[in-house]
């Protein structure tokens, strides 16, 4: 399977897989390069190294399970090059909406992961391949991509405004969804 997937979905997996596993060697990488707020050791660089760090072995198995899942079909139907475009701009609008929250709650902890760019790449999926069939892991019932999505897109903005599950950046979620919209609006107008 892992042959089977293309040079960008391999080369995202094994980067986010090494960098786990040097968090564990060395956690002030979460430090140095988790997306903090502005005046409270933010760095520019953190706009995309977030993105590499995770906080538990299931954090990462989730996103990873979410790049193969939407990522490597996405690669296949766009490109390798494309496929990053789209993926690293859900990435920066995930940070970018993220610190418009922590800028207007005041909350100081960081964030990491690579949610936003899998949020980015559900709505991709959604979008060019509507009819699809997803199953989630919890309720295990089929439905089509468009409706998976919009699932998840509702929940998070409910999570995110009731504060309910706090301690995950639902709105960094949103954000990597509307930063995916963004390049398919570009594209769509581009082609035309």
């Amino acid at each position: 399977m892992f042959n089977r997937l293309g040079s960008a979905t391999r080369a995202l997996l094994i980067a986010n897989i090494a960098i786990f596993a040097l968090q564990a060697l060395s956690p002030r990488a979460l430090v140095d390069f988790a997306l903090w707020p502005l005046g409270y050791g933010f760095e520019l660089w953190q706009l995309l190294s977030y993105a590499f760090l995770h906080g538990s072995f299931a954090h990462i198995a989730f996103n990873m399970v979410g790049l193969i899942s939407f990522g490597a079909e996405l690669e296949r139907y766009w490109g390798p090059r494309r496929f990053i475009e789209f993926y690293l701009a859900s990435v920066l609008a995930a940070a970018l909406a993220q610190m418009a929250v922590t800028a207007a709650t005041g909350e100081l902890a960081p964030t990491v992961g690579a949610s936003g760019g899998i949020f980015g790449l559900l709505l991709g999926f959604a979008v060019m391949f509507p009819k699809r069939k997803v199953v989630p892991l919890i309720p295990p019932i089929p439905m089509p991509a468009w409706l998976f999505a919009a699932i998840f897109g509702a929940l998070e903005l409910i999570l995110g405004v009731t504060g309910t599950a706090r301690g995950i950046a639902h709105f960094a979620h949103l954000g990597g969804m509307v930063g995916a919209a963004l390049v398919l609006l570009r594209w769509r107008r581009l082609a035309y």
